[in-house]
């Protein structure tokens, strides 16, 4: 999975004592993949990222690193990795006990606390030389530059996110692809009524994996309200949400989600679509070619998720926005090397040889380079790219939980989750997610 939003809220900073810092990053460098802790020598630098075996959890950026590598023998980068939550806690403990590595993937939350501390490096100046920074939509830069100016990230994927669909389930069970909320609860209770599982979701380990109904709160002007709950002005508990939390609860009482979704997990839930057990999954574009791979690959489709008639403002919203960045250790100005190093690889990595390999691999480019994606060869990902681009569509600036603090991000997953479930009410789930704003 090419990208997890946020997960556990981070540690508080500075407040850990070192031997219990000590530990932890012991256990956390034992499960990571080229591995050798954050110390390199002169020309090495570290690749800190959120999955323990990139070359098959990741292949993008694992064939972007190695591209490097074999261009630049004076320069290394060792690729790194443990599982999402597991690789936050690392970093958060790793920024207290002054050992980050060079360059790692983080959650904008827990970066936004780094660059205020000190912690990350501006990149600006490498993003200037050779006109780099015109290679981005505005909007890819934005989102990672602090109020006084600071670049402290860049984006590390571009994250699509809805449901994929297999047309031969529907087809099967005389069901057009849906467009708006009745139609996918109409469709859910006809498939469920045949016995076949609506949508794949996996809660277990995996709380994030919401994405097409975060993409919802958009639809129920989500994008408009979140500075003023932010502030204190407004509240996470309002009449617009609780409709789609309504909605929610319409859909589990359906029967649209499986009966073992809360003890699966996502990547579970994923291994149920791609064979053949369920007609919709709720993920994102880094699916894409794996689902191209398996037998349900040349029937599926991708749908940016339902419109709503009693929801707010512009329905044709897609989720097409900066995943959560690449930042670098504020460490690495002081070593001439390894900022030759870094900047070569971000130069590297947006390039366009570099979002080639992205496109190559199944992911869209987070700069202006234009893919060029054969939909015979590919049509899985040439399917997501069209829903992301269709004329009279829009995107967010950003995934509803990655503008907020990581307890109220895992606030929101657990609330999607327990009207999924059936725990928590409509009620209880928006009052659940206000109580996590401070």
């Amino acid at each position: 999975m090419a990208t997890s939003p946020a997960g556990k809220p981070p540690v508080p900073r500075r407040l850990l004592i070192l031997a219990t810092a000590t530990a932890l990053l012991a256990t956390a460098c034992g499960s990571a993949t080229n591995t050798g802790g954050t110390a390199s020598l002169d020309g090495v630098i570290t690749l800190s990222m959120h999955n323990p075996d990139s070359k098959t959890q990741d292949p993008a950026t694992w064939s972007i690193v190695e591209e490097f590598n074999s261009r630049h023998p004076d320069m290394k980068i060792r690729l790194e990795g443990q599982p999402v939550e597991q690789h936050a806690q690392r970093m958060t403990i790793a920024a207290q006990s002054d050992t980050l590595p060079e360059i790692f993937w983080v959650y904008d939350s827990l970066a936004r606390t780094m660059v205020e501390d000190g912690d990350l490096l501006d990149l600006s100046p490498i993003l200037r030389e050779d006109n780099l920074e015109a290679k981005f939509a505005l909007s890819m830069l934005a989102a990672f530059r602090s109020p006084d100016g600071i670049q402290y990230g860049v984006p590390y994927q571009a994250l699509i996110t809805g449901f994929y669909y297999n047309e031969a389930i529907l087809d099967e069970h005389g069901i057009q692809p849906p467009r708006t909320f009745d139609e996918l609860l109409a469709a859910v209770k006809k498939l469920r009524a045949a016995g076949v599982v609506p949508i794949a979701q996996g809660a277990n380990s995996s709380a994030f994996s919401v994405w097409a109904f975060l993409a919802m709160l958009n639809r129920f002007g989500y994008e408009q309200k979140y500075p003023a709950i932010l502030a204190g002005n407004a509240s996470y508990d309002n009449p617009d949400f609780l409709r789609l939390y309504r909605h929610v609860r319409e859909l589990a009482e359906a029967g649209a989600f499986p009966e073992n979704m809360t003890t699966q997990t996502y990547a579970q839930a994923v291994a149920s679509y791609t064979a053949g057990k369920a007609a919709f999954l709720d993920a994102g574009v880094w699916e894409a070619a794996k689902i191209e791979k398996s037998e349900v690959g040349d029937t599926t489709g991708f749908w940016a998720g339902p419109v709503f008639d009693d929801g707010v403002g512009d329905q044709q919203i897609v989720m097409n926005v900066p995943s959560a960045p690449f930042v670098v250790s504020a460490k690495v100005k002081g070593d001439e090397k390894k900022y030759a190093a870094v900047k070569a690889f971000v130069q590297f990595y947006y390039s366009d040889e570099g979002q080639k390999i992205l496109v190559d691999n199944a992911q869209p480019p987070v700069t202006t380079y234009e893919p060029q994606v054969d939909p015979k060869q590919h049509p899985v990902f040439a399917a997501v790219l069209a829903e992301a681009s269709k004329p009279g569509w829009k995107s967010p600036a950003a995934q509803p939980d990655l503008v907020v603090p990581a307890a109220t991000a895992s606030a929101m997953y657990d609330s999607f989750y327990g009207v999924m479930s059936g725990s928590l009410s409509p009620e209880e789930a928006v009052r659940s997610v206000q109580k996590s704003i401070k």
